[in-house]
């Protein structure tokens, strides 16, 4: 929206849009964060949690740990190369789950269908998310079905919740990184983003890329076994990719970080359809990875761990977190950049 002014003669100053949703408020990066600031957080008053916004809540329970998240699922295509929108649910909402230190206890699945839908690909996809479930070992334990009429809905929208047991001995949250901290990536950044939009537009790029999505709650275990309390914090890079993940975690710790550049692990494929569409791989969504803050007397002993397991085995150290600052990224020639929070929707309907 603009403000016109005849008089003035002058280009017109763009105003932002503050009544309407835009995609970008589903974008997981400073726009998510606005909506969730001012919109959400005030009108659930009492019945919101202070604290950092984490990828699950933990709740106690007669002495127990638990964590439970939600989530919704609104992929476009819903197949493509490495998975399909039923399996990415159940990934996404036990990632969710570990990256508080919890394994999955139960899930609950429920479904919004566009009328129309091919019958087929309701039992692709359910069938796909069970076989995600039964290779997670954990049970989906209850859902739902609406359908909706025609151009109510794209075809498919999946929403999930998880229930988790937290691991004794564990605290990782988004709040929890130190000045000093090793920064830990398990793997490539990019795939999974790169994959839905080249499938989506057809760019081609699908055949040589497939979606990172996978279950991550082992190699969080493992993480665990070998670094106990000194895991800090942890995220799975989704939307926004890792810039969002970084920056979410240094605002809540109020701290910094640095990361070198040339440590990223970016599939050549994948730099290569980033730089033809003008794309940061920093800021693409991956569904298989996840970064870790590590207190840095230990961060060797979790970065093998992490290696141990197939999920972590490309694992490397990506940059150290600073007392203060902005998230800033080491150049191979030496300068600094600041990896900024995403501001609007680089690449939507991607989870």
């Amino acid at each position: 929206m603009t403000i016109v002014d005849p008089a003035a003669g002058t280009c017109p100053a763009p105003v932002p849009e503050t009544e309407r949703v835009l995609l970008g408020h589903g974008s997981g990066g400073r726009l998510s964060a606005e909506l969730i600031a001012d919109v959400l957080v005030p009108a659930l008053g009492a019945a919101a949690c202070g604290g950092p916004l984490e990828d699950a809540a933990v709740v106690r329970a007669d002495g127990t740990e638990l964590a439970l998240s939600t989530d919704a699922y609104v992929v476009d295509p819903l197949f493509f190369p490495g998975g399909d929108i039923g399996a990415l649910a159940v990934h996404g909402t036990v990632n969710d789950l570990a990256m508080r230190a919890a394994m999955p206890v139960a899930l609950t699945l429920a479904y919004v269908v566009e009328e129309g839908l091919p019958m087929a690909d309701l039992r692709r996809v359910t069938a796909s998310a069970g076989a995600a479930a039964v290779a997670a070992g954990v049970p989906v334990v209850t859902g739902d079905t609406k359908v909706v009429g025609r151009g109510a809905a794209d075809r498919l929208f999946v929403i999930t919740a998880g229930l988790g047991r937290r691991l004794p001995g564990t605290a990782p949250s988004a709040a929890g990184a130190r000045p000093g901290d090793a920064i830990l990536l398990s793997g490539p950044i990019g795939c999974h983003g790169v994959t839905v939009l080249s499938t989506r537009a057809g760019l081609g790029f699908e055949a040589d890329i497939t979606s990172d999505t996978r279950p991550l709650h082992r190699l969080v275990a493992a993480m665990m076994a070998a670094g106990g309390d000194a895991v800090h914090a942890l995220r799975d890079p989704t939307r926004g990719g890792l810039a969002a993940s970084l920056n979410e975690i240094a605002v809540a710790s109020g701290a910094g970080a640095e990361i070198e550049e040339r440590a990223l692990p970016v599939p050549e494929p994948v730099r290569a359809a980033c730089e033809m569409l003008g794309l940061d791989p920093a800021y693409v969504a991956n569904e298989g990875c996840l970064v870790a803050f590590v207190a840095p007397g230990r961060a060797d002993a979790v970065l093998a761990a992490m290696r141990g397991r197939a999920e972590g085995r490309d694992a490397v150290r990506i940059g150290t977190v600073l007392p203060e600052g902005p998230v800033v990224v080491r150049t191979a020639v030496g300068s600094r950049r600041v990896l900024d929070m995403p501001l609007g929707e680089q690449l939507p309907r991607i989870c």
